[in-house]
């Protein structure tokens, strides 16, 4: 009597708990059933969709071409305070995209370092921008950037009607941070982790570890996705009151494919286990024709500045900011934002 029991409830609790783990299926857009397609969007060789936006001067007017790569719970529509008189002064032409499975973009079940590289280098080629552009990468949108200064710089095209690209420069600001890259001193990496949000410690842990369990993980009340103000310090804490009275125009379809999709693979991808980590990386610019930049604001309570001077000490070619009234909103703010722009381009 007890056997069937206890073989029933065995059979329930794994049941139970494959249901927990399990992503939900995504709600492609475009599919029925799913979100409508709304944005310009180009076909990546693979079969998925990248949506886009284009804002600036139009690009064959333009004297410099920038791909901004957004971060987390972000998409292409976020607004970042661009003065427009640099934009026509310097004649600069911007492409914001969704990253896969962000806003209208198609999720990518095989997404990596490397392949966020290969959707920009496609989104290039696809949209004719040109064979040399700039990246500009906030927060967890770095990690794209990472990914094009290993594979960009020195990409030979297999495909006669593809263009060779190689950057121009990039800006890595306030960069995502991998707390098992090797490079790191483990004294290092384990001191800056021990400052961030306990919740935050546990979902990197979880998403480095144990993936598969990530589903589960962020639905609980101690993980990331529930909020936590102390994060932010009280600069950021003013821009983040100020941009809710201007709410974006398209934050509404950040998820819209579902969470897994987009912010929980965007975790797992950013602290998987990467081909490579920055000390690895060989200047992709060692004739100077082009700079590569960290940002850092001083009081960032998400990003340890800690581990950003480390890299840019051990990486000379890396020009390093620490911007001493800043927070992790860095890019909002108008004369921090002109300052990255004119730094990247005019260095």
């Amino acid at each position: 009597m007890f056997a069937p029991i206890a073989v029933a409830l065995a059979v329930g609790l794994l049941g139970w708990a494959y249901q927990a783990i399990k992503p939900p299926p995504p709600k492609i857009c475009g599919s029925p059933g799913g979100p409508p397609v709304t944005s310009p969007r180009v076909k990546l060789s693979d079969g998925r969709h990248l949506a886009y936006r284009e804002t600036g001067v139009a690009k064959e007017e333009a004297k410099y071409k920038i791909i901004i790569v957004h971060g987390f719970d972000s998409s292409k529509d976020l607004s970042l305070p661009i003065p427009q008189e640099l934009i026509e002064e310097l004649k600069i032409y911007i492409l914001f995209f969704d990253r896969p499975g962000y806003g209208e973009s198609d999720p990518d079940p095989s997404r990596s370092v490397k392949s966020e590289a290969n959707d920009i280098q496609e989104l290039a080629d696809k949209l004719e921008i040109g064979s040399r552009f700039y990246v500009i990468g906030i927060s967890m949108g770095a990690y794209p950037v990472y990914g094009c200064l290993k594979y960009i710089p020195h990409r030979q095209s297999s495909n006669s009607s593809s263009l060779l690209h190689r950057l121009s420069g990039a800006s890595l600001v306030v960069p995502f941070v991998h707390y098992w890259w090797p490079c790191l001193p483990a004294n290092l990496a384990k001191e800056a982790f021990k400052k961030l949000p306990v919740q935050y410690q546990m979902t990197f842990r979880v998403a480095h570890h144990f993936p598969w369990l990530i589903n589960w993980w962020m639905s609980k009340k101690w993980s990331i996705m529930n909020g936590n103000l102390s994060v932010f310090s009280p600069r950021d804490l003013e821009i983040l009151k100020k941009l809710s009275e201007s709410p974006i125009v398209g934050q509404e379809k950040i998820r819209q494919q579902g969470v897994y999709q987009c912010l929980y693979q965007d975790i797992i991808t950013g602290y998987a286990k990467w081909e490579f980590d920055p000390m690895d990386l060989s200047n992709p610019f060692p004739d100077n024709e082009g700079p590569v930049h960290i940002w850092q604001g001083f009081e960032d309570r998400i990003i340890p500045i800690e581990i950003n001077r480390y890299i840019s000490e051990k990486v000379p070619w890396i020009q390093y900011h620490e911007v001493a009234d800043a927070g992790h909103l860095l890019m909002f703010e108008n004369k921090n934002c002109e300052a990255v722009l004119k730094a990247l381009l005019l260095s």
